[in-house]
């Protein structure tokens, strides 16, 4: 398309769908990878890579201090995740490479392996398939020889198809992607050249302790020759009588050459960290193994942030009193978002004497709940409008239980993952939009001018939040509440009292904040708050019992950090 031309129109399917299958984030990659390869025939370079599919398999690495447990949180990591682990040892002793042989010369002639040599060595490991994401298809064949099941490996896509068309429905996949890099780059020379040569990992996990603890752990270390697995004499010695037997003393361990080594570790890692700014996380080793691992894992299981444009969508879930509003407005107010209260809705469609308004102000008069299939067709009407469509909503108040849920999830709105930008620069800067008031929603897309169209409504709910309140939390934040009738200020007896007897003589409490009225409304969210949250499996949930700013807080990280994924 030619940016010179008029402005195209493009239906708002179309940048959902690219969020919804992160078609920006494929892009970006792709260019990234062709930028540093720089293939002659760019088309079957993408193919390949795409082809591969290996854009978010587990990319780690894995640094620290002599005894910091590095290669024990390294191998707990690649059994949890099914990756590879890549150490100086494994790369050094693969067979029928002419690399590995000749840096295993080097490593014992001068117990050192030159960089370029090193950084060779890991780009011929990572062209190996293991190491690049396989999806094995597992197919149960039943052999006649023997009358039992057998399982098959399938690798070949054309021929995973084939099995899927011909019914084999009780296969299984199994998935062996990514890599660890343990303890390396251990220069920055060597983390300049991973980078150059294109190897770019996506966490990077820094152990940290102090100097006394590690020579205390080095010096009591063992290892086990048939299995590589570390044991200590004071930490963690094996019960088992053969395996005692068979632990040998590493070389290099004693306390001088140990405390050679750290010196020379904090000399280099000053020097690297630079070079991983935004994928960096320090995890103190100094605490049990365990939770080591487990802070380790919960980052390597954390998606980053993504810099794709796209419309926020947001839903508050909670009891009555638990701050939807509060915060909804806190929301909408930095990040520009459209405050879509469903109660309001109903209220301003009464008052704009609408042909919805007719049709709700019978239930208001006779104080009936408000039919689902009216609060949709209200709801949707507000969803479609320009501001909600460019600028994205946080919604409130709607769905209260199941069957609302599903109506609701019947328009488009379903979880999905999604980045929230700063508003510092305005909402409609998240895709470099402007508006020219001819009712049309004008973006800027690969340089080009398009308008979005308003014909449908397909929308997806990005985040769902729930505030969790005690239930005498909310009586007594319900149930203080009274107004002023001579001024309309709102007071609260315990937060905000009135500052004069003569103003809190003639305060007055509203009929819907009465105790029993708040217990009828906290009893029938409660009925429905399980079958919600079963609903939404990904929604997040805060402890709303506390000031609201800090609940607005977790509720913004919430938003603008990626969801872990959970890898099995």
């Amino acid at each position: 398309m030619d940016a010179t031309t008029d402005p195209h129109l493009i239906p708002p399917e179309m940048p959902e769908y690219g969020e919804a299958n992160h078609i920006f984030e494929m892009m970006q990659n792709l260019l990234e990878q062709l930028l540093i390869h720089q293939p002659q025939d760019p088309i079957p370079f993408m193919i390949e890579h795409l082809s591969r599919d290996n854009d978010n398999v587990p990319k780690i690495v894995i640094l620290g201090p002599p005894a910091s447990g590095k290669t024990t949180i390294a191998m707990w990591l690649c059994k949890h995740l099914n990756s590879n682990l890549l150490t100086m040892e494994n790369l050094m002793a693969k067979e029928f490479s002419n690399l590995a042989n000749e840096a295993m010369n080097h490593y014992q002639r001068f117990k050192t392996v030159p960089s370029r040599l090193l950084v060779s060595l890991i780009q011929e490991r990572l062209k190996d398939e293991d190491c690049i994401r396989r999806i094995v298809l597992i197919v149960p064949i039943l052999l006649i020889s023997t009358r039992r099941p057998r399982e098959v490996e399938v690798t070949s896509i054309k021929s995973q198809l084939a099995m899927a068309l011909a019914g084999f429905h009780h296969h299984r996949l199994v998935s062996e992607e990514g890599w660890i890099l343990d303890g390396i780059p251990e220069t920055r020379e060597q983390a300049l050249m991973i980078q150059t040569v294109g190897i770019m990992p996506r966490h990077v996990i820094v152990l940290s302790a102090p100097d006394t603890v590690l020579i205390e752990r080095n010096v009591g270390k063992r290892i086990d020759p048939h299995t590589r697995e570390i044991y200590h004499t004071t930490f963690d010695w094996p019960p088992e009588p053969e395996i005692q037997d068979r632990l040998v003393m590493p070389e290099g361990i004693s306390e001088l050459e140990t405390a050679e080594k750290l010196m020379e570790y904090h000399r280099n890692i000053v020097r690297i960290l630079p070079s991983y700014p935004k994928i960096l996380k320090v995890i103190s080793s100094d605490q049990p193994c365990v939770d080591v691992f487990y802070q380790a894992l919960t980052y390597a299981q954390t998606n980053h942030r993504s810099n794709a444009p796209f419309t926020p969508r947001v839903l508050l879930c909670g009891p009555v009193g638990s701050g939807k509003s509060l915060q909804a407005a806190l929301l909408a107010q930095k990040y520009g978002l459209v405050n879509v209260c469903c109660g309001q809705l109903l209220k301003g469609a009464v008052a704009d004497k609408s042909n919805l308004g007719a049709l709700i102000q019978p239930f208001f008069e006779k104080k009936m709940a408000v039919p689902d299939s009216i609060i949709l067709k209200v709801l949707t009407q507000r969803l479609k409008e320009r501001d909600c469509v460019q600028k994205g909503w946080v919604l409130h108040g709607f769905p209260r239980d199941l069957d609302q849920a599903h109506l609701l999830d019947s328009l488009g709105h379903k979880a999905n993952r999604c980045m929230l930008h700063s508003h510092s620069q305005g909402a409609d800067s998240l895709l470099g939009k402007t508006d020219k008031g001819d009712g049309k929603s004008p973006f800027t897309l690969m340089g080009i001018e398009c308008y979005m169209a308003f014909g449908s409504f397909h929308s997806i709910c990005h985040r769902v939040f729930f505030l969790n309140v005690p239930f005498d939390s909310v009586i007594e934040r319900l149930t203080l509440r009274r107004t002023d009738p001579v001024t309309g200020e709102r007071y609260h007896l315990m937060y905000k009292p009135p500052p004069t007897i003569e103003i809190q003589s003639r305060l007055l409490q509203n009929p819907k904040d009465a105790e029993e009225q708040v217990k009828l409304k906290m009893d029938l969210f409660y009925r429905n708050s399980a079958d919600l949250e079963a609903f939404y499996a990904h929604a997040i949930t805060i402890n709303a019992d506390q000031d609201p700013y800090t609940v607005f807080e977790y509720i913004e990280s919430g938003i603008i950090n990626p969801l872990p994924k959970k890898i099995i």
